[in-house]
């Protein structure tokens, strides 16, 4: 039997299409398990922590005790010493990106009186509604101070992560 001239460089490009497949398969699984994995963790920390949701912006993550990066890593985080869900202000940071699909990504479109949820441990709701969002420096942390009476805080980074974003939502009272 003679050898084909032209079923050699076949073979090449076969083996190097197959190994090409092999490759992008291997890494879309590893990518999608990594997901499942971390959408698993996430759900689970929400059964078992606060929540905080704004559904017009899709913004729906737990609530973890602390604000550093540990914690900002995989949730949003209670500043400690801030009010309780229904009572006080209750601050919450969490990391926005450009680049990283973050937590609060979305709070750069949030606009006076869109619904945000607030869900305790024993997930009773709060509802409150955005009354202002404005832009302080990172040195200015007079947004966690109890303002003497119901709110909610949140803050997380401008895109350029050199001033803070915060949006600050209250609970509807009678005649407002």
């Amino acid at each position: 039997m003679k050898n084909n001239p032209q079923s050699k460089p076949k073979l090449i490009l076969f083996l190097l299409g197959a190994a090409a497949f092999l490759t992008g398969t291997a890494i879309l699984s590893f990518l999608g398990g990594r997901r499942l994995l971390r959408d698993y963790r996430r759900s689970q920390l929400m059964k078992e922590n606060v929540v905080v949701e704004m559904p017009a912006l899709r913004i729906k993550a737990p609530v973890l005790e602390g604000t550093d990066q540990e914690v900002l890593a995989k949730a949003a985080g209670h500043f400690p010493g801030t009010g309780e869900p229904g009572k006080g202000n209750y601050c919450i940071a969490a990391h926005s990106s450009t680049i990283y699909k973050e937590y609060f990504n979305a709070l750069r479109d949030v606009q006076n009186g869109m619904e945000l949820r607030l869900y305790d441990v024993s997930k009773t709701c709060y509802t409150y509604y955005v009354t202002d969002s404005f832009i302080v420096e990172p040195n200015e942390t007079w947004v966690l101070d109890d303002a003497g009476d119901t709110r909610v805080t949140l803050v997380t980074c401008t895109d350029d992560g050199t001033q803070r974003r915060i949006v600050i939502a209250k609970p509807q009272t009678a005649g407002t």
